[in-house]
């Protein structure tokens, strides 16, 4: 992932500090898309990049811990960093339990910023390749027969052939074929990525 596909969103009813924060973060080689409001951050499509979002606290209307709010309901992963001349405790403490990167008082020191927005950029980056990871594993998953999701649990719950096969009413024979088939359709080189799977996926050595 290049400088250049990163995007950094900055929604502020200022038109002043939205003008130096699309010059700061420009200057470091960011890309950089501002919004006067809430709203019309949420009626942008954005593209499918890595990026956080650098947010105001107190605006008409929609407020930033509202908007942070709303994008939590909606399952979105994009990091914040809130910015404000009016924080408060209380304030603070409701953004970070929702999540937000930082919280920083204007004014602030430009490198304290870019700091803040390399954090978030790198922890958009690394919850995106999770994400991924996780429709891949969810896909494998449902190319798994009924018996083979039963062998799957068992086998990455640690037990062996002949436990499996006792639990299931079967031979260990007929165990090593679902087994293998298991390990060729989740793509697994070993029963350590196996197990390594089934915690992703929730799934904890019960047939259930």
């Amino acid at each position: 992932m290049t400088v250049e596909e990163l995007v950094v969103y900055v929604v502020d009813d200022d038109p002043s500090v939205r003008a130096a924060m699309d010059r700061l973060l420009r200057s470091a080689d960011y890309g950089a898309k501002t919004f006067a409001s809430a709203a019309e951050f949420l009626d942008f499509s954005r593209p499918d990049a890595p990026g956080c979002l650098v947010l105001d606290i107190r605006m008409p209307e929609l407020s930033g811990l509202d908007l942070q709010e709303r994008l939590v309901e909606q399952g979105d992963s994009l990091p914040i960093i809130f910015i404000t001349g009016h924080g408060t405790v209380p304030s603070s403490v409701r953004a970070f339990k929702a999540g937000a990167v930082d919280f920083l008082q204007k004014p602030f020191e430009e490198d304290d910023l870019l700091d803040a927005v390399s954090r978030g950029v790198e922890k958009h980056r690394c919850l995106r390749k999770e994400q991924k990871e996780m429709k891949v594993l969810r896909t494998r998953l449902d190319t798994l027969t009924p018996r083979e999701r039963e062998v799957f649990a068992l086998v990455a719950g640690g037990m062996l052939n002949k436990q499996v096969a006792f639990e299931l009413g079967t031979v260990e024979k007929t165990i090593k074929v679902h087994r293998a088939r298991v390990m060729q359709k989740m793509s697994a080189q070993s029963l350590a990525d196996l197990v390594r799977f089934a915690e992703k996926l929730g799934i904890r050595g019960s047939p259930d």
